[in-house]
């Protein structure tokens, strides 16, 4: 039987699709909370499994790697391999991990379960999409359709702190286990919902281009993490950065010799979408550093309980919510380029207000009024960044060019945090006070003033570099066919 003969016939719709669409929505949902919803439960992880700051960070950085660095090659592989099938492999990683970080009893076996977690979400948040362009043929249905996976997607997003208080308050491990049955339920009832089906002209996976990138990557966040405990000059440190650099340098090479690469090179011609990208980097860095130190603050020199901390970030999902629903609204009204320098701007704002957690710990005073800003800065510029990301691109590249873009988001955060978790636990380090408790806050202040500068700086790049862009939406990964002139 071919693939053709699996998938709904041209113009007919599956009957089946908004009971899979929810199936999709729920297993996305979890996919995403996963990024953020170990950050409160990260103190007691830390404490349990016996982990240094510096090694903690891999909690966090093990899922974003792998998600990111293999996530154009979990697409190729479900176009070639069938939508279905590289789905519930994804899913089923992903169950297999969440169990073994559920019963870690060590930072390793922690880490290398993350690391397959992420791995998970690589093959099955592609696919996803493939599937819904497949059940959903009608042009208006399908954009709904997307609506709503991408809303619950975004809720796993900003709910993950919130909810990981609670859970943490009880046991850490019930994050990972709560798991386990959304991810049965999807391997039970997703072959009942959805046929196979494949690209008619699927592309080669391009293994090796995957592999030594992102095995460049995880060098590079090792020697950046390591310089944590240990001075830059260090030979452990210089031989896990050269060789980072070395494989990422292969990965191009292996990318401009190859027929069929993961990512053309001829992609990076439009200086739109190369400036977006760019920004893209400094946005992440910011936003997952903010996460991760202010957790660790909070709980660890402040005192705070984890349903404490995890509340704390309550606000922060209000008002991305509101930066979401606002910055889609002018979009068309201001244009992508004003609208998404405006949020650079209001974000560098709001990371240079949360260096206010180096002077007092009234959350009111010193934590608030820069998680609000932060928070509606980052809603305002998401809509806009969608769009740069698939400027003149054409509907046969507009998956490539949003894979590119999450791949960049998740890769960006993870080096970024690297980065600024390393200059904070050093600086904390060689700064303790007399009762023996490092200075965490005042690192934490030296990196959130980096990230304020990162995002003033490519708020400049934006108005600088960023040519016009169309302000109507488009939707990645879909190709609509226009709607018939009349008569």
């Amino acid at each position: 039987m071919t693939s053709e003969s699996l998938t709904p016939a041209h113009g007919t719709a599956d009957p089946r699709r908004w009971q899979a669409l929810g199936v999709l929505g729920l297993i996305q949902f979890m996919l995403i909370l996963d990024v953020t919803v170990v950050n409160v439960a990260l103190p007691q992880i830390k404490i349990d499994l016996s982990m240094s700051e510096s090694s903690l960070a891999w909690v966090v950085e093990a899922y974003v790697l792998a998600a990111g660095g293999l996530l154009l090659l979990g697409g190729r592989l479900a176009d070639l391999l069938g939508r279905r099938v590289t789905f519930l492999v994804g899913v089923a990683l992903f169950g297999v991990a969440s169990a073994t970080c559920g019963f870690a009893q060590t930072g390793l076996m922690m880490d290398v379960s993350r690391f397959v977690q992420g791995m998970g979400e690589a093959l099955a948040a592609p696919a996803s999409l493939g599937i819904i362009a497949v059940l959903f043929t009608d042009p208006r249905e399908r954009i709904k359709a997307l609506g709503i996976f991408g809303g619950l997607a975004g809720l796993g997003g900003t709910s993950g702190t919130v909810i990981s208080g609670f859970i943490t308050h009880v046991d850490w491990r019930w994050i990972f286990f709560i798991n386990i049955p959304v991810a049965v339920a999807a391997l039970v009832l997703v072959p009942r919902l959805v046929s196979e089906s494949r690209s008619p002209n699927p592309h080669r996976p391009d293994f090796l281009g995957a592999i030594t990138g992102t095995a460049g990557l995880l060098s590079l966040v090792y020697g950046l993490l390591r310089a944590a405990d240990h001075d830059w000059t260090e030979a452990g440190v210089l031989a896990a950065l050269l060789l980072g650099a070395v494989l990422i340098g292969l990965m191009v090479l292996i990318e401009a010799s190859s027929s069929d690469p993961l990512i053309p090179l001829s992609f990076f011609r439009n200086r739109t979408r190369v400036v977006t990208n760019i920004v893209t980097l400094f946005f992440s860095t910011a936003f997952f550093s903010y996460f991760f130190l202010l957790t660790l603050v909070e709980q660890q020199i402040l005192g705070w309980s984890s349903i404490k901390c995890g509340l704390s970030y309550l606000p922060f999902g209000l008002c991305i919510g509101a930066g979401i629903g606002i910055g889609t609204g002018l979009m068309p009204k201001v244009g992508v380029k004003a609208l998404l320098a405006a949020g650079f701007a209001i974000d560098a704002v709001g990371m240079g207000l949360a260096t206010l957690i180096g002077t007092g710990d009234s959350y009111v005073a010193h934590i608030l009024p820069g998680m609000v800003l932060l928070a509606f800065g980052s809603g305002l510029s998401f809509p806009a960044i969608g769009n740069a990301s698939l400027h003149q691109v054409t509907a046969e590249d507009s998956s490539l060019a949003s894979g590119v873009q999450q791949a960049i988001q998740q890769i960006g955060g993870a080096l970024g945090l690297a980065t600024l978790a390393s200059i904070a636990v050093k600086h904390a380090a060689k700064n303790v006070s007399a009762l023996g408790v490092p200075d965490l806050a005042g690192g934490a202040v030296i990196a959130y003033w980096v990230g304020a500068v990162s995002l003033a700086i490519g708020g400049v790049l934006v108005l600088v570099f960023m040519e016009y862009v169309d302000p109507v939406p488009k939707m990645p990964g879909v190709e609509i066919a226009p709607e018939p002139e009349p008569a």
